[in-house]
């Protein structure tokens, strides 16, 4: 099993440096500007579009999406960045795919994005162990993106990991009444919110989109396969997640069981 040898610099803010860091996949994604985005894990369906957005244009950017692997937010932010550019953090042995509803998603980070331990192979998830993944997600963004959380969630424990490193956090802004964590944040003025993602985004690039895509042979193999309005669940079985991103974002329309480039 590979482990990460290099020191990481991002990592020294942790209250102690991971004697063993596990990894399957890209480690030249740890080089690069990364940002944290954590959340519910049955996030409000706005928050779910804005999180899918955000990682989407990060991502193109050039910036790489950190986040932990779990149902709602997390998923989200992995799938939105695309499995090419994210970093998912696991709470378990860097063999078990866990939780299993994320597997396809977490085989795809595997084979093309950046998977990452702090466990045994073998290890199976505990509820210390999710502190301890949470951790190592703050502390390798930048900055801490959080996009929906309850004062009584888990996401709580992240926050208050990032006031401790000193990393700055942002928050989306919500109607009153919802995620109680991030009205919080903003009312003693611990986050910023996020008004504008191109406003937000341009604090991070080094670099314009097209120089990215250039630098990077970038090529949406997605898109190229939907060029020739192919069946439906042709396309689910081969990019799923990069299926549901699509329709979100208005990319493809379905007609008469065939996936149309807008």
């Amino acid at each position: 099993m590979n482990t990460v040898t290099e020191h990481i610099t991002a990592l020294d803010g942790m209250k102690k440096y991971p004697q063993k860091l596990f990894y399957a996949g890209n480690t030249e994604l740890l080089k690069r500007v990364k940002i944290s985005i954590i959340g519910s894990r049955k996030p409000s369906k706005y928050s779910r579009m804005i999180t899918q957005t955000l990682a989407q244009r990060l991502s193109k950017n050039g910036v790489c999406v950190v986040s932990g692997g779990a149902m709602g937010i997390d998923a989200t932010a992995h799938s939105g960045a695309s499995s090419k550019n994210t970093i998912a953090v696991l709470p378990c042995g860097i063999d078990i795919k866990y939780p299993s509803v994320n597997k396809n998603l977490l085989s795809e980070i595997e084979k093309e994005g950046l998977l990452l331990s702090q466990f045994d192979p073998g290890f199976r998830a505990t509820p210390w162990s999710f502190v301890v993944r949470n951790e190592l997600v703050v502390a390798l963004g930048d900055v801490l993106v959080v996009a929906e959380a309850e004062l009584e969630s888990g996401s709580m424990r992240s926050i208050e990991i990032a006031l401790k490193m000193g990393k700055k956090i942002y928050v989306l802004p919500q109607r009153l009444g919802e995620s109680g964590a991030t009205q919080h944040l903003l009312q003693e003025q611990k986050a910023e919110a996020i008004y504008d993602i191109d406003e937000f985004i341009a604090m991070f690039c080094t670099h314009t989109q097209d120089e990215y895509i250039q630098n990077n042979s970038y090529e949406d193999e997605f898109l190229l396969y939907c060029k020739n309005s192919p069946i439906y669940d042709d396309v689910f079985k081969k990019f799923p997640n990069r299926l549901f991103e699509a329709e979100l974002n208005g990319d493809i329309i379905v007609v008469n069981g065939k996936v149309l480039l807008k």
